[in-house]
Parts: structure tokens; C-alpha cells; sequence
């Protein structure tokens, strides 16, 4: 069995040009008809991470999303758009990066994502996840990525994306659950992923983030759409198209390790504009945070400034708004009259802080052996 994962060439968000491009993305797949019948309650997951202006690349473009409910309006469909933002109110998040304008004017409605229910995952490691009751209620489910690096997971795309699924702090007990584990972390993400089940993914690729993502990062210029049923065979193409083998990406790597279809490029039927012919030169992945030498447990836990990275203060940016130290899940962060400080004996290295900082004054400081590691690699 092979996963289709359309790609189509865009250069920008005119909407003209964006209304072509999602056109012809989907055609290889059937179209937008292919994936929802009349009378469907549809939901739209953006990712809406933080209230960003549209071109800082932090969130899914508003024409993106603008296109997606005009071809699901077109297809019959009940459009709702919604998502649970890593700071501030939804609506709030919603407005500031353009995404309510868009919405309020193509006469969808919005889902805060305010009510969650507990649900079984299967016979999975997560047996029971609490879930937005407007992902629950949905017969179909559409998902939105901007595909950004991810401090934490090195990407973050469709698989991972489906983590707004979770409403608010429940994130924040699910990060505390995988503590420093990112194989479990990415485990979790993957059995979510599952259980969502998304009918169909849809990547905004046009403008991505390298770097420190995925909310202090650079944006770069890819100039792609990818869409997909399976969010981890077009998360597995989007790797490839920036360069990325399996390593730079947790998902893609636990998928792999535990046998999950749809994790390696073989196992796609690549469809629409070529693969190579979009592929990104010179992109710039998340920083290394940590070295995995197999090293047994009893030498990584005194090694452990050495083996991985943690979060540091840049004081010429930080502002002292408190969010890191609202949303820390280990409540490792402490405003003090000096500055920030961390308390690294109880830091987990999730960099939820780094993630949600609006100021982008958390940095990514990698210990000895990583430093090594990236000197070596360059030279």
C-alpha cells in the first residue's frame, strides 16, 4: 500500500493565486468532493499558535485558510474553523493573525476550542486524552499546518499540529507526562494524531520557519502547498522536501522505529509538481538538543547538561511578561528583580517557554557534547 501526497508549486498568498494552487493541489486526490458530502459538519485546524502578524510565518496563512472554507463551502460543507493557541485567548489569537477577519467574512464559524471530553486512545501508551468537543463533533476534519521547526520535536507539521486538539493546560499535563522523553512526547503526538483522524491535511509550505522554531524562528521561502490523507505520509514528504532526513524529526523517527505505515519516503506515490523540483537548499533545521549515544541511564543523568540542550535568557529582549513563567509545565521559571532565572535542576527541556515567547528572548543553549557534535559536523 502506498500514500498519495499531492505538491504544488506557489510563489505567494494572492488569492487569486492561492485559489488556483489549492485547486490543482487536490485534483491528483480527487478534489475537495473527494473528501466531504453535503450537509458535513467541517472543521478547519489552523495552527494558531500565538497572535502573529500572517508574515512572521507563525501561524497558517489567513488565504490559506480563506481558500480551504471556499472549496468546502463549494463541496456542501458546514464550515468551522478552530484551534486552542499556546497564549491568549482564542478569539484574541484568532484577530491578530488575520485569521477572525477571514473567517467573519466567508461567514464561518469560529470554535475557541473551550469545552474538552475525556476519550479512550485505543489500546495505545495514552489510554485516555481530553479533546476540544468541536474536534469530537466534527464529521470531518481538515488539517491546516504551517510547516515551521520545532525546538522540541525538530518539525512540526500535520502530525503534530493535531496537538491544538487539546484544550489550553492540558497540554502543558501532557508535556509534565512525557517529562524529558521526547520518544514518548512524539508517541503520544502520533496515537493523537490517530485518533483525530483527520480526512485530509493540507500544508502551508508557501512561507515556513527555519531556525528557532516554531514561534522565535526565521521565515523562509519554500513556495510549496502539500496535501495528503495520511498527516504522517505528508508530514514524511515535507521533511523531504527541506532536506530533512528522519533524525531531524521525532514523529517521523518514533513512527519508524515502531513500524507505523507511511513513515518513509519509498512508501509514498508522490503526486502534482515534483518533489525535486521544490526541494529547499541551505535550510537551516532546529538546534540539536540532544545527543543520543545509547548511553545508559545511569551516565545520561550526570551527563546531562553535556548531552542536551536547555533553554537560556537573552536580557537584551526579555520584557519580564511572565508568560514563560505562566506556562512553564514544570514551573521551572521565576520573575526575580534581577530578570528571569531558571531553575534547571527542574527544567524538563520541553522549551514550551522558548515556543510561546511573544518577545523571542528564550535561546536555545546546547551543552558541551553538542557543541562538539555540531563543530564536527561543519568541519
Amino acid at each position: 500500500m502506498t500514500f498519495p501526497v499531492s505538491l504544488k508549486a506557489l510563489d505567494d498568498y494572492h488569492p487569486p493565486a492561492v485559489a488556483e494552487a489549492l485547486t490543482a493541489l487536490l485534483e491528483p486526490l480527487g478534489g475537495m468532493g473527494a473528501f466531504i458530502r453535503p450537509g458535513q459538519k467541517v472543521l478547519l485546524k489552523p495552527n494558531m499558535l500565538a497572535g502573529r502578524k500572517p508574515e512572521r510565518a507563525v501561524t497558517t496563512h489567513p488565504e490559506i485558510v480563506r481558500a480551504v472554507i471556499r472549496q468546502v463551502r463549494a463541496a456542501g460543507g458546514a464550515v468551522t474553523v478552530g484551534d486552542s493557541p499556546g497564549v491568549g485567548s482564542p478569539r484574541q489569537v484568532a484577530g491578530r493573525c488575520g485569521l477572525l477577519d477571514v473567517i467573519e467574512e466567508e461567514g464561518a464559524r469560529f470554535a475557541p476550542f473551550d469545552q474538552s471530553v475525556r476519550v479512550r486512545v485505543g489500546t495505545g501508551t495514552f489510554h485516555q486524552l481530553e479533546l476540544a468537543r468541536d474536534v469530537l463533533d466534527a464529521d470531518v476534519i481538515i488539517n491546516l499546518p504551517k510547516l515551521k521547526t520545532h525546538q522540541m520535536m525538530g518539525l512540526t507539521c500535520g502530525v503534530k499540529n493535531l496537538f491544538g486538539a487539546v484544550v489550553g493546560m492540558r497540554k502543558a499535563r501532557l508535556h509534565l507526562q512525557a517529562g524529558s522523553n521526547k520518544s514518548f512526547f512524539a508517541l503520544m503526538l502520533l496515537e493523537l494524531a490517530e485518533r483525530v483522524a483527520p480526512a485530509l491535511t493540507i500544508v502551508d509550505a508557501v512561507t515556513a520557519m527555519e531556525g528557532n522554531g516554531p514561534g522565535s524562528g526565521d521565515p523562509v521561502q519554500v513556495g510549496a502547498l502539500l496535501a495528503g490523507a495520511s498527516p504522517l505520509a505528508v508530514d514524511t514528504a515535507a521533511a523531504a522536501l527541506l532536506g530533512l532526513g528522519p533524525a531531524a524529526n521525532w514523529t517521523q523517527k518514533v513512527a519508524i522505529a515502531t513500524g507505523r505505515p507511511a513513515s518513509r519516503l519509498e512508501e509514498l506515490t508522490l503526486l502534482g509538481d515534483a518533489l525535486e523540483e521544490l526541494r529547499v537548499r541551505h535550510f537551516r533545521p532546529a538546534r540539536s538538543t540532544d545527543v543520543n549515544f545509547g548511553l545508559p541511564t545511569f551516565l545520561k543523568r550526570p551527563l546531562k547538561n553535556a548531552l542536551t540542550a536547555r533553554p537560556g535568557v537573552d536580557r537584551s529582549r526579555c520584557l519580564r511578561c511572565g508568560f514563560c513563567v505562566e506556562h512553564c509545565p514544570q514551573q521551572a521559571m521565576l520573575i526575580e528583580a534581577d530578570g528571569l532565572e531558571i531553575d534547571y535542576a527542574h527544567c524538563i527541556r520541553c522549551f514550551c517557554c522558548q515556543e510561546l515567547c511573544p518577545h523571542g528572548a528564550l535561546l536555545t543553549e546546547q551543552g558541551l557534547l553538542l557543541r562538539l557534535r555540531e563543530f564536527l559536523a561543519r568541519n
